[in-house]
């Protein structure tokens, strides 16, 4: 039991239960007890109430099969089913060689390493009713010539076959399920094959050090998930950890990354009682509009039963019910299970959420309980294998020279050194090393694509891109493919000649050029040309790379402010030209320039625009109103467009005016597309490129073109028709955007809505032209002002190429066939975009068109044309190069799943624009149920089909598509708006692979744990509502809001430090900002907040939450392991309907 767990209504696990105080359980281990009745009854659902285990006495090691005192494994006799080596528990690591204290006696400090709630806490996932869940267990390593780890497990749910003849058998079927890995092992009971896993393990108590030096075998998750089919005796189970110290016997590699876990535990928080005082059904649990997220809305309240502050539990029908029939159900019929998928719509029956004691069994008493659910802590956890990266790939910089190597996770902090390969700051696969043949890539089903962030800013102490100058010939080009030069080209004839690397045609090399080669047939002047030695560089590109030949004028930024009633109101208008003054000055400008060369212009606009002159010589702005918006042009020409320094005091005069001329408004309707026209007709007159900041507050209604109508309809969603909520209601937008790229006019648009605004619509121009979109629902001055200064701040002053062109080159037998994120095409090759940012993503992927080759490998060449902000045109260049495999194992572990989940995340939100979002929803399912039967036919050792086997690399495949399918996009809770939708749809079309990791998956940090003397931050924990402690305080953060929950037990002088009030009920809702108090704990937790926010793109809102407050709802919308109130599955569940999806493709 875990130290801090908190009572249960049912006596806890493993504690001698009354009516059964001198029995040993059977069922856990490989034999059978003397003196031990053998169970008349099949495999256990749940533990009853008043029947429960006592512990084995000191030195029987059930894995085993046999009492031994140097086995050090875990006593807790809740483990039952699950073999003691199950993958587990993240805990630290307890002192090897002795054994953990018996289940029942308190542990000391350091023994906190056991589960937060034993396995005894039955919180979520399928009910331990008709299919008991087992430990996932873990597959064998699929390097060649590792050995694989014995271990006798099978799996407990007999579902064919006869029932097991003896306890010794009983025994043996339950040890099956298990998710491993395998560090130090004993040997099997006889006559059972094993594998070796992946995961560690809550089950022993010992957690074998990890090496690096080994290869990762897969993670196998063998479960009693719902199974079809029972593994039977003798068929290879692959286990998690045995009890170390066998003699004689040789440990199998470990896998990587993902040894027994070394980070703290998970902050010892006792699980929550029930909570007193919830909203009741029915009453809305909307907070004030001030505290809507930027782009959540409250989710709904949870059904009456979960209002007692449970934990989001497995539908529990079946609980109450007559233990399982102890016949075996006939060969070929498939079990009913609890808390079986179906499509995983709508609420089950009954789920009001995991109950706070043991389930009330309406069984007789009975023989030992059987196994309980699959346990959370069995199975693969985000948090463990992001710490196991950071702590084997964070210390040594990742070097770019070799071909093919997997970079260190988006979550690690590492430095890279370009050697010839893009950084995957620039870059990032899903595989590094992909299929030969196009049979191959269809049998896998691995999309393979490329997350490509073109002008990604590096951290200071990586190298900017070079900016190399060939003067008026330009970058040297391969005559045939027109790919540029780059390291992977081969120089032949003494270097009068290169063979291009993608198209294998010979160039003559210009004469001004040539440079003889070295012994080794590489040029003398390898290292000082960033093209021949550097994954990344920028060419100076000449006139022929210009429009109309000749050389851009730097770009421009027109400001254009809706001055409607309800942004003069709301206090908006002032704000934003207040904010204006300070700003200009902080105009992007190139490296060594003293001022920006970008000149500025404004509009105000309602249902009428004004434009203003503000050109140096004035003393005072002039304005022009133009109000035929039907046939927009620009009232003036010189005088719009200025320098910030000539112009200072006509433009402070202007920005003053602005506020005042409004103040008395009464004009509530607007314009929109005249808006963009009269900015783009701007930009044409100027003959530059250039962006516009649009402030926009509410549905354009007014006559003009692009006039919109409300056509927000909630009845649509689930139905045929929900494709159309997320379409433009019109062409028109769609057009203007391809006359905006054109020019190269990309539009910001920051959104300040209080109903509903057309986000779909009003998207179109700012997504097709590369722009950005911010939106701030409910906008109130005082709460949500220094977010959106600060995102104005950001993006004024953020880097960007304008009048922007990419290309994706690759080698023969792949092409790039598909492309996502925020730009306009208007061929099949070339990715347009008006303004290309530092934040913006383009994810492209690639089919086969011929056969590659395993000693060439693929290249990928992508080459952005662009306007600098200092109207310099220049091609930035970035290579990578792939391994190409004829072995499915080999693409499968060099496979990313960050990226993996950025490509599908976006292939799904694109598919919604055509396709009902339920077959969306079960393409990805079906996919990645295909990726993993895949993997399992082809590369796994053969095993029972009770176990889920994971790659290595894959293994957070199942909770991080889960997370992906409860997103609002695809599974939107009743709170949230089809604008919120819309929004979150454009955003994640453009992000880079750590945003849509954290989005999707959020970061839960223990803040009490914090070290307030270390820079560092507190060890994340895992995203379940099972994980919190009402003592503690927490933040949750997903890159667009920053949640601070705070339980209902913290300790006076923490809320006194943290917030400056005396207790809990005084903390406020409303704080849009930490109080700034001079005490070590308020400075750590603002830095840790300061320190989130730098890592973001955006500025994220911050949320108080206080447990059993009405706000709570929307924060649980973000614990992703946990059932979602729109009906969303658990991660247990989710894993459990994955594995039958996989079993029914194998069979």
């Amino acid at each position: 039991m875990s130290v801090n767990q908190q009572a249960h209504t049912g006596p806890p696990y493993g504690q001698p239960q009354p009516g059964y105080q001198g029995y040993q359980q059977p069922a856990y281990g490989a034999q059978s007890l003397p003196g031990v009745p053998q169970s008349q009854y099949g495999a256990y659902n749940g533990p009853m109430p008043g029947y429960q285990q006592p512990v084995p006495p000191q030195g029987y090691f059930p894995s085993l099969g046999f009492p031994s005192k140097g086995s050090p494994v875990s006593l807790n006799s809740d483990t039952s089913s699950l073999a003691p080596n199950f993958i587990g528990s993240l805990r630290a690591l307890p002192t090897s060689g002795a054994p953990p204290p018996a289940s029942g006696a308190s542990h000391p400090s350091g023994h906190l390493a056991y589960s937060q709630f034993e396995h005894g806490d039955v919180q979520n996932g399928i009910p331990a009713s008709a299919a008991p869940m087992q430990r996932p267990p873990a597959s064998q390593p699929f390097l060649p010539g590792s050995a694989p780890t014995p271990v006798s497990q099978i799996s407990t749910f007999q579902q064919y076959g006869p029932p097991p003849a003896s306890v010794q058998q009983l025994r043996n079927h339950m040890a099956g399920m298990t998710i491993g890995s395998t560090a130090a092992s004993a040997p099997p009971p006889a006559g059972l094959g094993y594998v070796s896993g992946s995961f560690s393990a809550t089950g022993s108590g010992l957690h074998t050090p990890y090496s690096a030096s080994q290869g990762p075998p897969p993670a196998t998750v063998s479960e009693g998930l719902p199974l079809a089919q029972p593994p039977f005796p003798g068929h290879t189970v692959s286990t998690q950890r045995l009890p170390a110290q066998v003699p004689g016997f040789t440990p199998p590699p470990p896998s990587t990354g993902v040894g027994p876990s070394s980070y703290p535990p998970t902050t010892g928080a006792p699980r929550p009682p029930a909570m007193p005082g919830p909203p009741l059904p029915g009453q809305t649990v909307a907070g004030p509009p001030s505290s809507q997220p930027n782009h959540v809305s409250s989710p709904p309240p949870p059904p009456p039963s979960a209002m007692a502050g449970l934990h989001p539990g497995p539908p529990m029908s079946g609980l109450h019910g007559p233990p399982p029939p102890t016949h075996p159900p006939q060969p070929g019929y498939q079990m009913q299970q609890n808390g079986s998928f179906g499509q995983m719509r709508g609420p089950q029956p009954n789920y009001g959420g995991a109950y706070p004691g043991a389930p009330n069994y309406g069984s007789p008493p009975g023989p030992p309980p059987p196994p309980k659910r699959l346990d959370p802590d069995s199975i693969p956890s985000p948090i463990q294998v992001i710490e196991d990266d950071r702590n084997n790939r964070g210390s040594e910089p990742f070097v770019t020279g070799v071909r093919g190597q997997v970079p260190p996770l988006v979550t690690t902090n590492f430095l890279v050194k370009d050697q010839g390969n893009a950084s995957p700051r620039y870059i990032r696969c899903t595989s590094y090393n992909i299929p030969c043949t196009s049979d191959m890539a269809k049998q896998s089903q691995v999309p393979l694509a490329a997350v490509i962030k073109p002008l990604a800013t590096l951290p200071p102490e990586e190298t900017l891109p070079y900016l190399v100058d060939h003067g008026e010939s330009g970058p040297v080009r391969c005559n045939r493919c027109k790919a540029y030069m780059c390291p992977f080209m081969q120089f032949i004839e003494g270097g009068r000649r290169f063979q291009c690397c993608f198209c294998s045609c010979v160039t003559e090399v210009p004469p001004h050029y040539f440079q003889h080669l070295d012994h080794t047939g590489k040029r003398v002047d390898f290292y000082d040309r960033p093209e021949l030695s550097l994954g990344s560089y920028e060419f100076l590109a000449t006139v022929d790379y210009c429009k109309n030949n000749k050389f851009p004028s730097p770009p421009a930024f027109i400001f254009m402010i809706d001055v409607s009633y309800n942004a003069v109101k709301s206090g908006l208008v002032r704000l934003i030209c207040e904010e204006l003054k300070s700003l200009l000055d902080y105009l992007p400008r190139e490296g060594n320039m003293e001022e920006s060369a970008i000149r500025v212009g404004f509009v105000t606009y309602n249902k009428v625009l004004h434009f203003y002159n503000v050109k140096s010589s004035l003393a005072q702005p002039q304005m022009m109103v133009v109000s035929d918006v039907a046939d927009m042009f620009v009232p003036l020409l010189d005088g719009f467009l200025v320098n910030v320094n000539e112009s200072r005091t006509v433009i402070a005069s202007l920005l003053d005016q602005i506020p005042e001329m409004f103040a008395d408004t009464r004009e509530t309707e607007t314009v929109f597309a005249p808006v963009i026209q009269a900015g783009l007709e701007a930009l044409k007159a100027a003959e530059c490129a250039g962006k516009l900041f649009i402030f926009h507050t509410s549905l354009p209604i007014a006559e003009a073109p692009g006039k919109l109508k409300n056509r927000d309809d909630r009845k649509l969603i689930n139905t045929d028709k929900e494709k159309t909520l997320f379409q433009p209601q019109t062409s028109f937008y769609n057009n203007l955007a391809k006359d905006c790229v054109a020019q190269g006019c990309c539009v910001d648009l920051f959104l300040f809505p209080n109903q509903y605004l057309d986000v779909a619509t009003l998207g179109v121009v700012p997504y097709q032209t590369g722009g950005s979109i911010y939106k701030y629902a409910y906008f109130q001055l005082e709460t949500d002002q220094y977010r959106f200064l600060n995102d104005l701040r950001r993006d004024v002053q953020k880097e960007v190429g304008f009048d922007a062109v990419m290309r994706v080159r690759t080698s023969t037998g792949i092409r790039a066939t598909d492309f996502f994120g925020a730009f306009y095409m208007s061929n099949t090759t070339d990715v347009e975009m008006a303004g290309l940012d530092c934040d913006k993503t383009i994810t492209v992927e690639f089919k086969h068109d011929d056969k590659l080759s395993e000693d060439s490998g693929a290249l990928l060449q992508c080459a952005l044309l662009y306007t600098s902000c200092a109207g310099q045109r220049r091609l930035r260049i970035h290579n990578l190069s792939l391994n190409c495999c004829t072995q499915l194992a080999d693409l499968y572990r060099n496979c990313e799943t960050d990226t993996l989940i950025n490509y599908l995340a976006k292939y799904a939100y694109r598919g919604v624009l055509s396709s009902p979002v339920k077959t969306v929803r079960d393409s990805l399912i079906n996919q990645c149920a295909q990726i993993l039967a895949c993997y399992r036919k082809n590369c796994a050792s053969p095993s029972s089909a009770g176990q889920l086997i994971l790659p290595e690399c894959m293994k957070l495949l199942p909770v991080y598509l889960n997370c992906v399918l409860k997103s609002d996009v695809l599974q939107p809770g009743p709170e949230v708006t089809t604008d919120d939708r819309a929004y979150i749809r454009q955003l994640v079309t453009s992000m880079d692979v750590a945003e849509t990791n954290v989005f999707f998956y959020p970061r839960l940090l223990p803040l009490t744990k914090a070290d307030v003397d270390s820079d560092s931050l507190p060890a994340a924990i895992r995203n379940s509502e099972e994980r919190l402690s009402k003592g503690d305080i927490y933040l949750l953060e997903n890159g667009l809001n920053v949640f601070v929950w705070v339980g209902v037990s913290v300790q006076q002088g923490l809320i006194q430090n943290l917030f400056g009030v005396s207790s809990f009920s005084q903390i406020s809702n409303a704080l849009s900002t930490l109080p700034v108090l001079e005490n070590p704990f308020s400075k750590k937790v603002r830095s840790i907040v300061d320190m989130l926010q730098g890592q973001r793109s955006r500025y994220m809102k911050l949320i108080i939450v206080k447990q059993e407050d009405k706000l709570e709802m929307l924060f649980k919308h973000f614990l992703v392991e946990d059932k979602s109130l729109s009906g969303g599955a658990s991660y247990v569940d989710f894993l459990c309907h994955m594995h039958k999806e996989i079993r029914q493709l194998l069979s």
